[in-house]
């Protein structure tokens, strides 16, 4: 992470708000440099503080690199390794650090009370009471607002679970200590439990030495859905609650308006461990995490509702109810101790837990689905609320009920995704037809079309092969998990290079033939995932036949007249560039909201965002501001994935303030969205035009020059990457080269090597060509007043702050004669596409607008960038060695995951 503008000499300086930053980042690094001192030794600290003076001297005085990079080549291997880990532990602490600020911050804002924190729901409901959003309307508009995180397993991060219980430890004892009121024998005990923690972590391995199975990704996610958001999602509707009665002085109960996915263990697309029985697996497990968490919290509350009768009445239904699963479960009611029979509340909560662990075991007196035991709870609730309980227990047993509606049995909604090709292969030979693959789309629809409607079915019992056998297997699973797990369980069916109508028509076909069917319908939401440019530019045509189609058209009105299109920002900048990505995705979803008014259908748009800006990464609330007019509609659908996952939801108070966050951009972006500016068609075609400039200079880099294949696998540590073990699925789709290549790796590649090229090659020339044809003034005006283009150049500032070409240039020389040749001019497209942003926005330096990043990136660059520096040498030796699998990967390993938990935003 770094600057590339003229270099920053002045002192690293806190703001006053900041000062207890300062204090918990040195009193951290100074645990951090006692514990390295023991658990290596006095002279290895030594080591490590002189790099890292070096390090700072470079950047403050705006040093080459070279001296600094000579200091690193001499490092023996067996302390490389320490050495990576030893400056990762340091920007570990600074992680934490900075997140337990934004902690602090939120609380100065609730303590002060002058107003509430920016971007936060009381603000927003402030800003719509003032724009003319009277209650009546919010009300009528929570009932469909539904903001969904759909977690994946794409590899970008390794966190171990057993590292995120420590990390968990010392958040929570600077989060004690996050006032400065703590006793000294108290702020003892707390660096007692850091420092073991930290020391601990140490003598952890940062990954195992296997690559992780689906099992291991779905308890990676469960950690998050049950141990965080579990516990946040109850703050979040009282702080919703709160907020509205604060601005409009009225008390509600807000309605579901979040949920949460998961692609894990159904995200088919290029991975052949995942399948019928990983869906079942899945299920299971986050079934069983819900179950465990529920049965916890009702012997909690049996602490609280000790209410005894005599001293308060209990509605009849409590008692019909307690008479009735005594029955079904007579050893747990001989087993509850007489002296508490006469606390009716207690007595049927322990009955309750037997019914759960029923549920569990799949008992014949087990809840036959989520709603039932809801029902129980809002029983309990109705008596507390008739007997004057309401504050005497129902506050807690409310916050177990949201949970319970929120979670249901399954945690999340397991999303099913796969290859269009994959359909077509199953469908070939499910119809006798080999050259189903490339019959045109019309002629495929017709085909389609008889076997839904029964005039020419396909003979699956003599025609299935492999890839039909088990293409069908996953379509009969997802009818069966919808009756053991609840209709909720099961969420999209997302079909992977969807290009035309017949693709999702396939799904369909596919799904009847398997038998998965419900009143004769098929009872799955089918999205299609349009990724490339291409695919996005052909997205209204293809969209349009599906909703003239009369058989598609059928199965929408079943699932209430409601379509979900899933968005590809990964492929698509990958095969254009950023701009022409963000412009076609843009494009895109303004004609597909248009032809779905036009259409009678509402479009729900599921964004597939990465941790990148290359990948749509960037603010959320942002990026849904920036969203064109009309297209949120009230709701939200993306994928949060890697290290977003651990930054957003890693810990409770940050969980909470993302989910406030991106709700209240949601109610703003949809009920009052910006007016129309007759500006806008002129910024269009403008922005179409330097899309397609920028496209153009990008393709002719990576897809044109015969040279890039190599220089890329030389220039960046893609054969590392490849070779890790983060995740379950393969590096790449069927293609070799760059072209195969998924777009995950391909950005942590650049990432890692410092350079982001991904997110901002062929924009510099675009923004050239830009000013020199319409004026700088013009851009500047798209810049200032449409958040669509401000919101790319604030995402690409980002990314160019983060970037270091000087340590770029040691990965480039790796390429040897393709360095000479391409270097100089993917210098000068850097060059470029700074100055011209710089030049667009007045400034004379990247991030001058926010301190706070700045300030993040230089506290963390004397760190990264000698873990960068090793990683180059390193790679060198390997591959001089024959690239083996030996220590020296290894070491490589560690830099991997020390540069990409450093610079953050990096898959």
């Amino acid at each position: 992470m770094t600057t590339n503008e003229r270099p920053l000499r002045e002192p690293l300086e806190f703001s006053e708000t900041d000062t207890l930053l300062r204090d918990d980042v040195r009193r951290l690094g100074a645990m951090v440099g006692q514990m390295l001192a023991e658990q290596v030794s006095p002279a290895f600290l030594d080591r490590v503080e002189s790099i890292r003076r070096m390090a700072i001297a470079r950047r403050e005085n705006d040093e080459p690199v070279d001296a600094l990079a000579a200091r690193l080549a001499d490092v023996p291997l067996g302390d490389a390794d320490a050495l990576v880990r030893a400056f990762a532990a340091y920007f570990g602490a600074t992680n934490l650090a900075e997140r337990v600020h934004r902690i602090r911050r939120r609380r100065d804002h609730q303590r002060n009370g002058d107003a509430p924190q920016p971007g936060g729901l009381e603000a927003v409901l402030i800003e719509l009471r003032d724009a003319g959003v009277a209650f009546d309307e919010l009300a009528a508009f929570l009932q469909r607002l539904s903001i969904e995180p759909v977690f994946t397993a794409h590899p970008t991060e390794v966190v171990r679970r057993a590292l995120l219980d420590k990390e968990r430890t010392i958040v929570e004892r600077l989060v004690a200590d996050i006032d400065r009121d703590r006793t000294p024998p108290e702020r003892r005990s707390d660096e007692a439990r850091i420092r073991l923690a930290l020391t601990s972590t140490w003598q952890t391995a940062e990954a195992p030495s296997q690559k992780p199975t689906v099992h291991d990704e779905v308890e990676h996610v469960g950690f998050y859905l049950a141990n965080v958001l579990y516990r946040t999602l109850p703050v979040f509707y009282e702080a919703f609650a709160d907020a509205i009665e604060a601005v409009y002085g009225r008390r509600i109960v807000v309605p579901k308006v979040v949920r949460f996915g998961t692609w894990v263990g159904g995200d088919m697309d290029g991975n052949p461990n995942v399948n019928a029985d990983t869906m079942r697996a899945a299920l299971d497990a986050q079934r069983a995490l819900a179950l465990k968490q529920y049965r916890a919290d009702l012997h909690a509350l049996g602490s609280v509702l000790t209410q005894t009768l005599g001293h308060v009445e209990v509605d009849d239904a409590i008692t019909e109810r307690i008479e009735a699963y005594a029955a079904q479960w007579p050893d747990v009611m001989a087993a509850i101790r007489p002296r508490r029979a006469d606390m009716p509340y207690r007595v049927l909560l322990k009955l309750i837990e037997a019914k759960l662990a029923g549920t569990e075991a799949q008992a014949a007196h087990g809840y036959a689905g989520v709603d039932d035991f809801v029902g129980d709870l809002e029983m309990i609730d109705a008596s507390l609320a008739h007997h004057r309980g309401d504050h005497a227990g129902r506050f807690a047993l409310q916050r177990v009920l949201r949970r319970a509606r929120g979670f249901g049995f399954h945690l999340a909604a397991l999303d099913l995704r796969q290859d269009s090709a994959v359909h077509e292969e199953a469908l070939a030979a499910l119809l006798g037809d080999p050259d189903w693959a490339s019959r045109p789309a019309d002629a495929q629809v017709d085909r389609l079309h008889g076997v839904l409607d029964g005039t020419a079915p396909a003979a699956a019992s003599t025609n299935e092969n492999d890839v039909a056998a088990s293409t069908l297997a996953v379509f009969r699973e997802a009818r069966e998990l919808r009756g053991t797990h609840g209709a909720g369980a099961i969420g999209l069916y997302i079909i992977s290079m969807a290009r035309t109508a017949a693709d999702a028509l396939a799904v369909l076909a596919l799904a009847r033939i398997a038998g998965c069917v419900e009143d004769d319908v098929v009872p799955l939401d089918v999205a299609p995932l349009f990724e490339t440019v291409a695919d996005l530019e052909a997205a209204p045509s293809v969209m349009r036949a599906l909703f003239d189609d009369p058989v598609y058209r059928a199965h929408l009105r079943a699932r209430g007249d409601r379509q979900t299109v899933m968005l590809g920002y990964s492929d698509s900048a990958k095969d254009g560039g950023l701009m022409a990505s963000r412009w076609a995705l843009q494009r895109t979803q303004v004609e597909l909201a248009a032809l779905a008014r036009a259409s009678g259908v509402r479009i729900v748009f599921f964004h597939g965002r990465g941790g990148s800006v290359s990948r749509g990464g960037g603010k959320t609330s942002r990026a849904v501001m920036a969203a064109p007019r009309g297209s949120v509609d009230g709701s939200l659908r993306m994928t949060e994935q890697g290290e977003v996952i651990h930054r957003k939801y890693g810990i409770r108070a940050l969980a909470l303030r993302n989910l406030e966050q991106t709700t209240a951009a949601v109610m703003r972006a949809s009920l009052r969205p910006r007016p129309a500016d007759a500006r806008e068609a002129r910024w269009r075609e403008i922005a179409a035009e330097l899309a397609g400039v920028a496209r153009d200079h990008y393709r002719a880099l990576v897809y044109d020059e015969p040279r890039f294949d190599d220089y890329f696998r030389a220039a960046t540590p893609i054969d590392v990457i490849e070779r890790l073990h983060i995740g379950s699925r393969p590096s790449r789709r069927r293609n070799a080269g760059i072209r195969g290549l998924r777009a995950i790796p391909w950005v942590f590649s650049w990432a890692q090597n410092r350079s982001g090229l991904t997110a901002w090659y062929g924009v510099g020339h675009a923004l050239q060509h830009g000013v020199d044809t319409h004026g700088r003034d013009a851009l500047a005006e798209m810049a200032r007043d449409w958040p669509f283009f401000g919101t790319m150049l604030d995402d690409l500032e980002m990314t160019l702050a983060k970037s270091d070409l000087a340590i770029f240039e040691r990965y480039s020389r790796l390429a040897g004669d393709a360095h000479d040749a391409l270097f100089p001019g993917i210098a000068a497209e850097f060059a470029r596409t700074r100055d011209m942003l710089l030049s667009i926005r007045d400034e004379d330096a990247l991030l001058s607008r926010d301190p706070r990043l700045r300030l993040s990136i230089r506290l963390r660059n004397p760190y990264v960038d000698p873990i960068s520096l090793l990683q180059v040498e390193l790679l060198h030796r390997w591959r001089a060695d024959g690239r083996g699998d030996d220590d020296t990967l290894s070491a490589l390993f560690a830099t991997v995951n020390g540069i990409a938990a450093g610079i953050q935003n990096t898959g």
